[in-house]
């Protein structure tokens, strides 16, 4: 019997190579999937990491075994792959460790269409299969075949957002030395922005720096160089590049939040009144905003399942987290770092304003950012937050996802327990920052007595 309690997480299946993850859990892995989407084929697309070309044919070996056929497309990031995904209508599998350090990879599944398989999606099953042991397939093995669907990748995306006529643009793109360095130059091709290169270099060790734009220490080259070049904006990706982040031409970075709320306006203008999913950490102005362009804005739990479940519920044309993912309904419902990167800068090149001036508009709040705090109980302090704000005037709290107060001044914050590890993540967020600063200091003290 094998134990994957340690590796399988809410969303995908992750841990450090060697230790959780082997060829022979993966191969595993790989035929329980199988066994859970069937046929008639499994794309299979890798990441630039050392070990995800042995962990993918592993898994294709598990496919195969079970008499299904494996389409290879080899290095991809992680929206690529969930293009392969829809536009093959096939199952797939992505080995990646997103943007985790170089010791870790995992593995992101997909039914077809892209649809995501999560804890309560097929994890759980998949599981349970590999624990007590995939049963034997007598049949003829399946063929394994390479197709490239870079170009086409490309061309989808170049289709959903047209930036062929805006002006021209200098961006500096940091790519942290994963995914963005291969699928960047094509997307970027023949168009009118100039792209600056930074860690273009494929390699899974990250000599530069972590591929996770969202801890400033890791924008710090980004900023340096597009002051240095006088760029436009900087765009940065995570090591999937399923994540952007983007810095206005004063290095200055821009909040994923307004990044959702500018999306969610141009979507509109193709679909007007229709819902636009965000989740419960995003900003309030991202709601007020899509309410007054006459949109729905729906709000959600974090995470990606929860947010491609609802889109699915609704309808809804876009989604947006906190987090940099940004999910599109004509994407297959997926996230893609791509493709919200050349939404904001069809936006900003189809007029004269500078980034930051352009982006004032959808940030009306101060936030605090997460803020991760260890803990011996999860549950005791969350009980504590409820008990010192519960009676708070004009106090409101709900749970949807951990703890949400907000506060008669309309200032809120929400407290969400880790899944893996003893944190509780702290947002805030108030009109000014004195206000958010006091609030963030209180709840602070509560949460580390």
């Amino acid at each position: 019997m094998r134990d994957l309690s340690g590796i399988v997480k809410a969303y995908d299946i992750r841990g450090v190579v060697g230790q959780d993850l082997d060829t022979d859990v993966v191969r595993d892995i790989g035929a329980a999937f199988t066994r859970l989407v069937g046929g008639p084929a499994v794309v299979i697309g890798h990441d630039m990491r050392e070990s995800s070309p042995r962990l993918a044919a592993a898994f294709a070996e598990g496919v195969t075994g079970q008499g299904i056929d494996v389409v290879h497309i080899g290095l991809a990031s992680t929206d690529m792959l969930y293009y392969a995904s829809g536009q093959l209508e096939l199952p797939s599998a992505m080995f990646t460790a997103s943007h985790n350090p170089a010791e870790y990879n995992g593995i992101k599944l997909c039914r077809s269409g892209a649809a995501p398989v999560g804890q309560d999606s097929g994890l759980s099953e998949i599981q349970e299969l590999v624990t007590h042991g995939v049963p034997e397939f007598l049949g003829a093995k399946g063929t394994i075949s390479e197709r490239d669907m870079l170009r086409g990748y490309a061309s989808c995306l170049r289709e959903l957002v047209d930036i062929d006529d805006i002006g021209p643009l200098r961006i500096v793109v940091d790519a942290g030395n994963g995914m963005g360095g291969h699928t960047v130059p094509p997307v970027f091709e023949g168009t009118p922005v100039e792209v600056v290169p930074l860690y273009f270099e494929l390699d899974g060790t990250f000599p530069n720096h972590v591929a996770n734009p969202l801890e400033p220490a890791n924008i710090v080259d980004l900023q340096e160089k597009v002051l240095a070049v006088g760029a436009d904006a900087g765009i940065a990706f995570d090591g999937d590049a399923d994540r952007c982040y983007v810095v206005d031409a004063d290095a200055e970075p821009v909040s994923p939040s307004a990044i959702t709320a500018l999306i969610a306006t141009r979507e509109l203008t193709k679909e007007p009144g229709a819902s636009i999913i965000h989740n419960l950490i995003t900003s309030r102005a991202v709601p007020e905003i899509v309410t007054e362009h006459g949109g729905h804005p729906v709000r959600t739990r974090v995470g990606h399942s929860f947010i491609k479940q609802t889109m699915a519920e609704t309808g809804a044309i876009f989604g947006g987290e906190h987090s940099a993912h940004y999910y599109f309904r004509d994407f297959w419902r997926a996230d893609s770092g791509m493709l919200a990167a050349l939404h904001v800068l069809a936006a900003f090149g189809g007029q004269r304003e500078s980034l930051s001036t352009m982006m004032a508009e959808y940030s009306r709040y101060v936030a605090s950012g997460e803020i991760n705090s260890t803990v011996g109980d999860q549950q005791d302090r969350m009980r504590a937050i409820a008990e010192t704000f519960r009676d708070r005037n004009g106090a409101r709290i709900d749970e949807l996802d951990g703890l949400t107060v907000e506060l008669a001044n309309g200032s809120w914050f929400n407290v969400r327990p880790s899944n893996t590890e003893p944190l509780l993540r702290l947002n805030v967020e108030a009109a000014d920052t004195d206000t958010m600063s006091a609030l963030r200091d209180e709840v602070l003290e509560v949460i580390r007595g």
